[in-house]
Formats: structure tokens, sequence, C-alpha cells
């Protein structure tokens, strides 16, 4: 049983933490904006610290996210932005008080790390969508969706594939996050269990063939042949080759789960994009595929 952390309620009290890279521009906009939720926002001491391109020491980085996941009077946790270092500081983080009093984490991009542990070895639900670095540039409907999300109010999504989905409907926990972050958690403790699972993908800036190749690894690793449904998000940016590799990423990703049963659907929003909607990790959503028509609801 995966569990759910006390929905957020006006006058709690949440943090704001860099797990990865460092902040290029402020984030004032966002702090206004979560205090308009009529939340007290908390700001560790990596949202201003910097050590070459990351938000402080490796040192720094876990001191500061360890302060608040064991301060009981922090009901969520947000990460400022992704980048890259979560990976070098998760297993110097301790649980242990978390477990105790589970609370939400809000991330996505790089934080796929502890979101992917929190899942694995804490078995509590969190949060992948849009972080303070990307509201500016974010929709009102992915920011709206976090809200609801944080405090406790079900949602539904839906929209229309432009590349052709595989129909069918499926009912399960829901996992993913950033391709290349669970690739490189597989055979960690931080790797989650994908049997039947809804799993969500996305990345950006990778190359088709990087794509390929990794998801070809987690389907010789067997992650992909026993899921319930499989959610395909943004790939973009795809870094450009001066020879072609012959495929767009969604024809990737289709020639490596065409052999499956299970319903498939494409471009849907979540990833690296302004319109990134909120996906709960270990919360159990049904979702139905037709050929171009998508829903998505958690139940």
């Amino acid at each position: 049983m995966i569990k759910q952390p006390p929905y957020l309620k006006k006058g709690d009290k949440i943090a704001l933490v860099c797990p990865a890279k460092k902040l290029p521009k402020p984030i004032d906009h966002a702090i206004e904006i979560l205090k308009d939720w009529g939340l007290e926002v908390i700001l560790g001491d990596t949202v201003n610290a910097s050590h070459h391109q990351f938000a402080g020491t490796d040192a720094l980085r876990t001191k500061d996210i360890q302060r608040f996941l064991d301060d009981p009077s922090i009901k969520a946790i947000i990460s400022g932005r992704g980048g890259y270092g979560t990976i070098r500081i998760i297993d110097h983080l301790d649980f242990t008080e978390f477990k105790k009093n589970p609370k939400w984490f809000v991330g996505f991009s790089d934080i796929t790390v502890l979101l992917s542990h929190l899942v694995a070895q804490c078995s509590t639900q969190c949060m992948h969508a849009q972080m303070p670095y990307t509201f500016d540039e974010s929709t009102e409907e992915a920011l709206i969706s976090l809200k609801k999300a944080l405090f406790g109010e079900k949602q539904s999504y839906s929209y229309q594939s432009s590349f052709k989905n595989r129909a069918g409907e499926a009912t399960g926990i829901l996992i993913g996050g950033n391709l290349t972050l669970l690739a490189m958690v597989q055979g960690s403790v931080s790797e989650m269990d994908f049997t039947d699972k809804i799993l969500f993908l996305e990345d950006v800036g990778e190359h088709e063939y990087s794509i390929d190749r990794m998801l070809r690894m987690l389907k010789r690793a067997g992650k992909l042949a026993h899921l319930r449904g499989f959610i395909v998000g943004a790939f973009n940016e795809i870094a450009e080759e001066k020879i072609s590799f012959g495929q767009t990423a969604d024809e990737v990703i289709w020639d490596i789960v065409k052999e499956y049963d299970f319903p498939v659907c494409f471009n849907f929003p979540t990833g690296h994009i302004s319109n990134n909607l909120n996906m709960v990790l270990g919360a159990e959503v049904n979702l139905k595929v037709e050929t171009n028509n998508v829903q998505f609801k958690y139940l």
C-alpha cells in the first residue's frame, strides 16, 4: 500500500529547496503565487546557495533537505528546480522521520530520483509537477493542477493526441517520471516496481538513439512487459544529429512497445513543457484511450 500524505490546508507551512542545480533567477513570483494559495513559504538555505553549477555543496543540499524531511511542521517540500545533482545526495538522506510523518514532495526532471525513491523505499505518494523555476513559463492549467492536487481535489484530464494511440482502458497505480533518471536508478534501492503499474515517461534534450537505448534497456530488464498502461509525455528539444536516426521519438517508443497489448497514449501533457500537468506517483488512476482521444482521472 502506497501511503497518501495529508493534503494541505490554508496556513500550512511548506519548504522550498534545491536538491540539484542552483537557481539562475529569482523565484519571487512563484513564492507570491504559493502565498496566494494560503501557504506559509519557508526558504531553505539552498534556494540562494551556489557551488559551481549546484545549489550549494552536496553536504549543504543534504543538510537542507534533511532539515525539512525531519520537521513535522512542514507539510510539503517543493523543489525549486531540477538540473543535475539529486543522485549525488540521495543515499545520504535519512527518511526515518519522514516515514513517521509523511509529507508531499514536489518536483520533476532530475527530482525524479527523489520521487522514485519515495515510492520505492517509503511507499509514499509524491508529485511530478511544475516547480518554482518553471512557474513563469507555466500555463494556468498546470499551476491549478498542482494547487488542486496539494489541497486534495480529485482531478481528471482529457486531451487529443496527434500521434495514433493504442486504444484500451486500464486502472492501476501511477508511476513514472523522467526517462533518463528512471534508467539511472535501475538496479538501486530507488528503483520502483513496474509490475501492474500505469507508467508515464517524459524527457528533454535527448537524441532519438538515446531514447531508443534507454527504453530498450528497460524492456530487456522486463520493466515494460507487465504494465497495465503506458503514458507517453513530452519528448521535446530533440538534439539534432548529422545523420538522421530515421524515427521520431514517438515512433521510437511505439516500435518498442507495439508487441504488448496494454493501452498506450502519446502527447500527454506532462514533462518539460508549459502545460506540465500534475502527476501523483503512487495514486490509483483510470486511463481510457481511444485512437486520438485520452481521458485520465484520479480515483
